[in-house]
């Protein structure tokens, strides 16, 4: 269990490293900024997400802690909120989304309406768990290169292990330690094949009802393109794919196959300002300077956290 005390710990190695007061954590020259600003990493947004229901205690405390049914555009804020945050956001801000998102995990526990895989009725669960934090973590950080690399050039073996070496810092903005992850990429490619594998990851019904509200919910202007719901399932391990009930036949591989054919034609040809996600923009104008993000980087930033600008409201 990741404490206060363990949070704090990891913080302060965050705030040696870290790329300066301004630029953050981790600074434009990093490669996390390189791939996070691309605003095509949208791409794996459903895989991480089913990755992550596909863990029995992620399943349980979304089922009955999130408003993911009521207020599914919501959650995307928040979580992109957070993820932004941390890695565009000046250092004070990526402290301070870092215990809020540790706080927010205090208060999501309880145990398993039913025996899932390895986790009996009746087990306790806890969101600040250290080997469910090294999940979700893990599906953030293979996720997010995995989309880049479906469209943009791939990332060459040395650029990967900078990617990874980036990574272990974003896992101590969650309270992870260095002992808690993977040493080098082989390592974390290892944990991510294994877990795939492992009867730890197990649809649970309850994942696979949130599956079938995202992907297929009542209101029909909320539901993924059929393209979209196609690419989250390719993207999956065969049975986790199974396990959520998706099916891909001949016409849904043609969908998904289609829009990346067009999105890799057209998306490398747009320009910086639509390409890049806003925080990113936001991040860029404040070493700049500028107090204030322009219109547009105000623009998107709604479209990708819900609000105007990654403000900071308290120290970090």
């Amino acid at each position: 269990m990741v404490s206060g005390t363990d949070l704090e710990a990891a913080l302060d190695q965050v705030r040696a490293h870290a790329a300066g007061p301004v630029a953050g954590v981790f600074g434009p020259d990093a490669v996390t900024w390189r791939i996070d600003r691309e605003a095509v990493i949208f791409l794996g947004a459903g895989r991480a997400l089913m990755l992550q229901l596909a863990h029995p205690w992620v399943a349980a405390a979304i089922a009955e802690h999130s408003k993911t049914f009521a207020d599914p555009i919501g959650r995307f804020h928040r979580t992109f909120d957070i993820v932004f945050a941390m890695v565009f956001g000046s250092l004070d801000r990526a402290l301070l989304s870092s215990r809020q998102l540790h706080r927010r995990h205090g208060m999501i526990v309880g145990t398993m309406p039913e025996t899932v895989g390895p986790f009996a009725a009746g087990s306790r669960y806890c969101a600040n768990d250290i080997p469910s934090l090294r999940w979700v973590h893990a599906t953030l950080v293979e996720t997010a290169l995995m989309a880049h690399d479906l469209v943009l050039p791939p990332l060459g073996a040395e650029e990967r292990e900078r990617y990874w070496m980036e990574s272990r810092t974003f896992g101590a903005l969650f309270g992870l330690t260095a002992d808690d992850l993977p040493a080098d990429w082989a390592g974390f490619a290892d944990y991510t094949s294994a877990m795939g594998q492992s009867e730890t990851l197990t649809v649970s019904p309850a994942a696979r009802e949130i599956a079938a509200q995202i992907f297929g919910g009542a209101r029909p202007w909320l539901r993924p393109p059929r393209w979209y719901r196609a690419l989250t399932a390719s993207l999956l391990p065969d049975r986790l794919r199974a396990g959520f009930g998706f099916e891909l036949d001949a016409r849904d591989r043609k969908a998904a196959d289609n829009a990346l054919r067009w999105i890799r034609r057209v998306y490398p040809k747009l320009p910086d300002r639509l390409r890049y996600v806003g925080p990113y923009q936001e991040a860029q104008a404040r070493l700049r300077g500028e107090v204030q993000p322009d219109w547009m980087t105000r623009c998107l930033n709604r479209a990708w956290i819900g609000r105007p600008q990654m403000d900071v409201r308290g120290k970090g």
